[in-house]
């Protein structure tokens, strides 16, 4: 059988099992949804994206890695990596203080999985990246700067 054709079945069943379950109500749009409330991600301030969190009491942690580049040479695409070594991460947050919107992503973390997440963030200018972690029922972050050298978000 064609590999392609044998794709493009797979994929239908699956869309298709999706939109049964959406349509028996099993599953629901907002349960995709990001964990951290829509408010957080809405934010214009650093401070207001914390208090949408619920992590307005963050504690400064070394024992949190950030692992961005030191200067950026495309804000559109910038690699950050977080690692947790604190028992029981459950959450990981990034935010990027100079963004029109500051919370860029916010991971949750179950199971007792390792405190570590990678991705790609998109940041307007040079600011400072902040981790923000919860464990224990208590937040912790760290910072680094990353500097840009073109824009990214409108720049």
């Amino acid at each position: 059988m064609n590999a392609l054709r044998r794709n493009v079945l797979k994929s239908a069943a699956g869309a298709g099992t999706v939109a049964v379950a959406v349509a028996a109500g099993l599953l629901k749009p907002t349960m995709a949804l990001a964990g951290a409330p829509r408010t957080a991600f809405e934010a214009k301030s650093v401070g207001d994206a914390l208090k949408g969190m619920g992590a307005t009491a963050a504690a400064d942690s070394k024992d949190i890695t950030i692992k961005a580049p030191d200067i950026a040479e495309n804000g559109a695409v910038v690699p950050v990596e977080v690692t947790s070594s604190i028992a029981g991460t459950t959450a990981i947050a990034i935010i990027s203080e100079k963004n029109a919107t500051p919370l860029v992503a916010d991971f949750d973390l179950s199971n007792g999985a390792q405190g570590f997440i990678s991705t790609r963030i998109k940041m307007g200018q040079t600011s400072l990246v902040r981790a923000v972690v919860t464990a224990g029922g208590k937040t912790y972050t760290a910072a680094k700067e990353v500097k840009v050298t073109i824009g990214g978000c409108g720049g």
